[in-house]
């Protein structure tokens, strides 16, 4: 199953945001906050300032919750999260972006458009019955988050540091 684009940079941004949590957290300023805003594509207000990072921060609990909820538990908190934040999806070109869906206007505070662009995105993974696409890295030691958009379902880490990892432990184990 191919996603729209904007729904595949949205899951890309959301499990980021969820492993950010994770030991080290890799979200702690308002600089890093900004580079997470041009990296991942965001357009609209960035404030810079601490209480938008903390607000930012506070919702990733709940993002992880919903990455690794079953459909029917993701299909309340992405209602919620809608309902919460009066999004009402429209079509918008901007840039280099062809169409894609916005629901919230780019004046929100960004706090508000990452939670709704994030439910918009887990709309589409919800209706196409696509949640096994999500789930927990395979490394023991690593409770990230999994994003598996590859045609053959074979993604099984959060990150090349942890598929290294246990690539190398493999070779160790092998070689003793």
């Amino acid at each position: 199953m191919a996603f729209a684009h904007d729904v595949e940079g949205a899951l890309g941004s959301l499990v980021w945001l969820a492993n950010s949590a994770l030991e080290p957290d890799t979200l702690e300023t308002p600089e890093q906050l900004a580079a997470f805003y041009a990296d991942h594509g965001y357009t609209g207000v960035l404030r810079g300032t601490r209480a938008e990072l903390e607000e930012v921060r506070a919702m990733r609990p709940a993002f992880r919750q919903l990455l690794l909820a079953s459909r029917d538990d993701a299909v309340d908190l992405v209602n919620a999260m809608l309902r919460e934040n009066a999004a009402l999806p429209q079509l918008a070109r901007h840039g280099d972006t062809d169409w894609h869906l916005h629901a919230v206007q780019d004046d929100q505070r960004f706090a508000v458009r990452i939670a709704v662009e994030s439910a918009m995105a887990m709309v589409d993974v919800i209706r196409a019955d696509e949640m096994s696409r999500l789930g927990v890295c395979a490394d023991d030691t690593c409770d990230g988050v999994v994003l598996d958009l590859s045609r053959n379902r074979s993604r099984i880490f959060c990150s090349t540091a942890c598929g290294n990892r246990a690539a190398v432990a493999a070779y160790r184990a092998r070689q003793a």
